[in-house]
């Protein structure tokens, strides 16, 4: 539910560099310990997933194969580890900074089109895990400005590279704003 619910939200970024905001248009939904896709997966709870265990609305990000963070917003709260994965995002404001960040050359549809894409472009490491979204002093942080995702056809697939995961891997839990409609 909380997946859907944050597309078409915008995600804002104070950084040295400057600010930008993102509309989120897509996420992916991980279900906790009944989820083989995901961190928490079993009850699993180490240094890196702490933050997925902890109160909701709060930012969880890791590192993928030594080289990409992801960006993900705790959804449930204190005992219950379920996140939202935001895959990717529109630019509404800071163009200039994020191709900055990178790279002249780069398209604008394609400067936050990935989870790792995403956080490059807004300089979201691991020192963001544990970010608090819904503070209005937060630095990295989630709001509404009454956008209604349901104006634009959303579309249901399933979560990508966990294939691993078995018959969770086919869950219907990636939503995309459909920007063709």
């Amino acid at each position: 539910m909380v997946a859907a619910e944050l597309l078409g939200k915008l995600l804002y970024r104070v950084h040295d560099c400057g600010i930008a905001e993102v509309r989120i248009n897509e996420v992916e939904a991980y279900l906790g310990v009944d989820d083989p896709a995901c961190h928490t997966y079993g009850g699993r709870r180490t240094a890196r997933t702490e933050t997925m265990w902890g109160p909701a609305g709060r930012a969880y990000v890791y590192l993928v194969y030594g080289l990409h963070h992801c960006f993900n917003v705790v959804t449930v709260g204190e005992g219950s580890p379920e996140a939202v994965l935001i895959r990717g995002a529109e630019i509404v404001r800071g163009r200039e900074v994020i191709q900055k960040r990178r790279g002249e050359s780069v398209p604008e549809r394609l400067l936050t089109d990935g989870p790792g894409k995403l956080c490059r472009a807004l300089v979201i490491t691991r020192a963001d895990d544990g970010v608090d979204l819904c503070s209005k002093s937060s630095a990295l942080r989630i709001h509404d400005d009454g956008f209604d995702a349901r104006s634009v056809r959303v579309l249901r697939h399933p979560r990508v590279g966990v294939g691993y995961a078995g018959d969770a891997a086919s869950w219907p839990l990636r939503y995309v704003m459909d920007s063709r409609v």
